[in-house]
């Protein structure tokens, strides 16, 4: 079994940045564990750079691989299928559960957190439904993540919120119409601009 995670570590390269830290940690199946490797990135790593590091532990002696631990970064699970076919890509607890996180407020993190970790590390699939069944069935109230304005997603927060239904816009008032007479409805005759003509 793998894990494969990052740290963020400040690097001085011209300037200091934030810059992660990959690394990859391995447990045999006697229950002991080694640190593979470290490789520095700059955020932005694809399916070539994990295909690279895999390969680089494949040809260093690592022949198979049961579990693979990660956070489901692009291109890693692609990766992994390709160097160890059989392996299974599990998505780490602590990811899960900050996923989770996206569709509550802050401060309900720590009671989701609470009752969804019995979910994740269930030993068996049924056990695993069992407890989401009674997380369901608990009937806990949780306050919905606001949006960008700070209120909570509904009718009465604003239009950049995107669960609140926008109004069609409002048609023009009509235009008062002109004054028409009798045998000419709906058109006007032009105003007269001859010059008044002198008295005689």
């Amino acid at each position: 079994m793998i894990f494969i995670d990052a740290l963020q570590v400040k690097i001085r390269d011209g300037q200091v940045a934030n810059r992660p830290i990959y690394v990859v940690l391995a447990v045999n199946v006697d229950g002991e564990r080694d640190i593979l490797g470290l490789w520095a990135g700059d955020g932005g790593e694809g399916a070539k750079f994990w295909l690279h590091v895999l390969t680089e532990l494949r040809n260093r002696g690592v022949a198979d691989v049961y579990i693979a631990v990660c956070d489901g970064l692009k291109g890693l699970p692609e990766a992994i299928g390709t160097v160890w076919p059989q392996a299974v890509v599990q998505n780490c607890i602590v990811h899960l559960l900050r996923n989770s996180f996206r569709y509550a407020s802050r401060r309900d993190w720590t009671t989701i957190a609470r009752d969804l970790k019995p979910d994740y590390t269930a030993p068996t699939e049924a056990a695993a439904l069992d407890r989401l069944a009674e997380f369901a069935a608990s009937g806990r109230t949780v306050t919905r993540r606001s949006c960008g304005c700070g209120r909570t997603p509904g009718p009465s927060s604003c239009r950049s919120c995107p669960s609140t239904p926008r109004s069609a816009p409002s048609s023009p008032p009509p235009m008062p119409s002109s004054p028409s007479t009798p045998g000419s409805v709906g058109r006007s005759e032009p105003a007269d601009t001859s010059p008044p003509s002198r008295p005689r």
